[in-house]
């Protein structure tokens, strides 16, 4: 049931009476297939109508390991990594996200908790920014966000499973293809270096694959 606290926040069109209008969100990712599986509309409505527009800088945090994450976030243009250190200190890439997709140490930063990750603007971003807390508390008042929020994470876990299974039963070329079949301009954005971690191959590794399937 929705208390008439988060009415006014969370539902503005229903609040006065009109129907929402979501044709704007029509930007689904073909990389983070977990999109495909969520309440896309929900998410960019109440990012874009709720949100503030807030400017990273290249190489600026939008969460850092160790610390709560402060917000959840569309980006509007930009592209972020997210990424993990190993115990020698060297940065290993998770998760890359892109202009039109969400960006959030989710769902932890909902409950308080430190991220074990860090998420890095790889490109100057515009991102719609939300805070984590307050979405947080609201959750605790609302159903149908509750709702939101779990399939967001059920779809996100499917996502990441995914991930993690691919490893071990496709080859390096298989995993290579699909990812630069998912967007095709990804070395226009990300480094060799950030693209290889990404892949968990050694730089000199994708760059052979490179030039293999330039042939």
């Amino acid at each position: 049931m929705k208390s008439n606290e988060t009415k006014g926040f969370l539902y503005p069109d229903k609040a006065v009476g009109r129907k929402p209008d979501y044709r704007i969100a029509e930007k689904h990712s073909p990389f983070n297939s977990y999109y495909e599986n969520i309440d896309y509309n929900f998410w960019h409505t109440l990012f874009v109508e709720k949100g503030v527009l807030r400017h990273y800088d290249k190489g600026e945090l939008f969460a850092e390991e160790g610390k709560i994450a402060k917000h959840l976030g569309y980006i509007k243009s930009g592209a972020l990594k997210y990424v993990v250190y190993a115990t020698d200190g060297t940065e290993r890439v998770i998760g890359l996200e892109f202009d039109g997709e969400f960006v959030a140490d989710f769902p932890f930063s909902l409950y308080g908790n430190k991220s074990r990750v860090s998420i890095v603007a790889v490109t100057p971003c515009e991102i719609y920014c939300i805070s984590a807390k307050e979405i947080g508390r609201l959750m605790k008042l609302d159903a149908e966000l509750y709702r939101v929020i779990a399939e967001t994470n059920v779809a996100l876990f499917d996502t990441t499973y995914n991930r993690y299974i691919d490893l071990y039963i496709k080859s390096v070329q298989e995993r290579y293809t699909e990812l630069v079949e998912k967007h095709e301009d990804i070395f226009s954005i990300f480094s060799l270096k950030d693209i290889a971690s990404f892949l968990n191959i050694t730089p000199t590794h994708l760059s052979r694959l490179r030039k293999n399937n330039c042939k």
